[in-house]
């Protein structure tokens, strides 16, 4: 089954953000306290709460750092100057450290950065924690991703980067439970269309830096993040929010129709001129089951068998829907090959390029087609046999199953058994179910 998250970024994204939309959304907060008290790393404590977002009551998630891990991410004085303290007052209060206190704090941390964590530190404490493979992968790619901007942001190599803000205790415990939270809920698709962030300059590690700052523009060019800079004075994306976003995203468009199956809102902690809260939602394409295609169309006459099966291949890995070719005779008799691809139109040009590059052909023919389109869903049962998959296409008179190839061909060389019998087995077994 697949199950699709739509982030609705019209006040940015940060780390914190995100954790509470996705508890809001339904993540077992159980499997989230015992996955972050597993980290092999100390110095804070979690709440999760219930606050008022322009009256909408909404998912706080907050990382309680002790003073030595403090970094003052979301004291809007330090991070923005003068100009910003009538923000002072925070979602949990007024902090009443002066300006000239902070600064001094933060030299202090500035002399200590030697202790600031490498990327392979980083990787070890995820490593180390009692969460599923999955979510570790993802988490370390996030980080992973904002190694690489901030490594092209500072002009050094990867394993130079030492990280500061996004090295914090407090990062590391975001980004470790977005990825326990989105394994929980078992996202497979994640759409992102836009990202909304403010203008003007923000204080980090090592000053006074533009927005949206260089490591969020890195990551955005490198991972296609579709920007929208509003008329805000402030940061409304972090870096970890941005690297969250390339690493989860699989789509930047919504689909025409789509059905709300739940709706979740996580609370930010910065006070701008506009609410500070992410909006996450579980959705169900509702589109037309006809779909616009296109058939890619290209006569071949100097090409042999195994430069087309290779073209094959790649065409597949890129996104066609289907791709054949048959024999034809050209003109003046020559025996040729008619390449087709089935394709959706946004992958018209990437395919295109594939057989330019890959074939002989100085011409590709495009025919728009409408088609109708069961949509199947993969399942997995235990046969007498073995673990075998489905496809299982629902109609109005029933179901069609539908055994997967690559399932009974590992049966029949398991079990020395033909593919016939093989396939009628496990159809029949699902029947029976």
């Amino acid at each position: 089954m697949s199950n699709t998250l739509y982030l609705e970024c019209y006040s940015g994204i940060s780390g914190d953000m995100t954790v509470a939309s996705l508890l809001d959304l339904g993540t077992d907060q159980s499997v989230l306290e015992k996955a972050l008290k597993s980290l092999p790393i100390n110095g804070f404590e979690i709440e999760i709460s219930r606050v008022k977002k322009a009256g909408l009551d909404v998912c706080d998630f907050h990382v309680k750092l002790d003073t030595a891990h403090e970094n003052h991410d979301h004291d809007m004085e330090y991070l923005h100057g003068s100009r910003q303290q009538h923000h002072h007052e925070s979602e949990h209060g007024p902090n009443h450290q002066s300006h000239e206190h902070i600064e001094h704090q933060h030299k202090q941390k500035q002399a200590h950065s030697h202790a600031n964590p490498g990327l392979r530190e980083i990787l070890g404490i995820i490593e180390e924690a009692a969460i599923t493979e999955h979510a570790k992968d993802l988490a370390s790619r996030i980080f992973t991703i904002i190694g690489e901007a901030e490594a092209k942001a500072h002009g050094v190599e990867l394993n130079q980067v030492h990280f500061h803000e996004v090295g914090a205790v407090d990062s590391i415990v975001d980004i470790v439970a977005v990825a326990v939270c989105l394994d929980n809920l078992e996202i497979t698709e994640v759409i992102v269309p836009e990202l909304y962030e403010g203008r003007g300059f923000v204080r980090c590690q090592h000053g006074m830096i533009p927005i949206p700052v260089p490591a969020v523009t890195h990551i955005a060019a490198s991972h296609d993040l579709h920007l929208h800079i509003t008329e805000t004075e402030g940061e409304l994306i972090t870096p970890t929010g941005a690297a969250i976003v390339a690493a989860i995203k699989t789509s930047n468009k919504l689909p025409k129709k789509f059905a709300i199956e739940k709706t979740g809102i996580g609370a930010g902690k910065r006070t701008y001129d506009r609410p500070s809260m992410l909006r996450a939602m579980l959705i169900k394409d509702k589109s037309t089951e006809k779909d616009g295609i296109y058939k890619l169309e290209s006569n071949i006459d100097d090409c042999s068998g195994e430069i087309l099966g290779y073209v094959m291949d790649r065409l597949f890995e890129a996104g066609a829907r289907d791709v054949h070719y048959m024999p034809v005779y050209m003109k003046k008799n020559r025996p040729a090959y008619q390449l087709n691809v089935i394709c959706k139109k946004e992958d018209i040009e990437k395919l295109e390029q594939i057989i330019f590059e890959e074939t002989t052909t100085i011409g590709i023919r495009r025919i728009q087609m409408e088609g109708t389109a069961l949509r199947p869903e993969i399942k997995t049962i235990r046969t007498t046999l073995g673990i075998a998959q489905v496809k299982v296409c629902k109609l109005k008179s029933g179901k069609q199953i539908y055994p997967e190839y690559d399932s009974v061909v590992e049966l029949c060389k398991t079990h020395q058994m033909a593919f016939q019998d093989v396939f009628h087995l496990i159809k029949k077994e699902w029947e029976e179910l």
